[in-house]
């Protein structure tokens, strides 16, 4: 089993900057590829960002590509999201999430475990 914990959203006017956490614990070194993933009321969960839990290979949405960077420290078992230039299109909740298949990180499926989320707002 793995825990995740986020941390770090709030409400930020557009343009600003937050700075995500995620905090795991349990069997994480089984753990392949970590994930961020955001969600709006009506609307499926959507791929923002993930890396490689070893090799530290980093994957994002077109979306916040150059605004968003993914970053873990695996001796801390962290894993982090900087977002800059935010949007009000960036509102929602964020949610991270670990994948022991390390396939397809790109979609919601292949995540074995979730966070609770924390809510981001952009306010314009």
């Amino acid at each position: 089993q793995v825990q995740l914990v986020e941390s770090g959203g709030g409400l930020v006017q557009a343009g600003g900057s937050l700075r995500l956490s995620c905090a795991a614990s349990g069997r994480t070194f089984s753990s392949y590829a970590m994930g961020w993933f955001r969600q709006t009321p009506g609307k499926e969960r959507e791929f923002v960002s993930a890396i490689t839990w070893s090799g530290g290979s980093t994957y994002y949405a077109d979306s916040v590509k150059g605004r968003f960077t993914i970053s873990s420290d695996n001796a801390k078992n962290m894993m982090y999201l900087q977002m800059n230039s935010l949007k009000p299109e960036d509102t929602a909740v964020y949610y991270c999430a670990a994948s022991t298949s390390g396939i397809r990180i790109l979609m919601p499926e292949y995540y074995n475990y979730w966070g609770q989320g924390t809510q981001v707002t952009v306010s314009s």
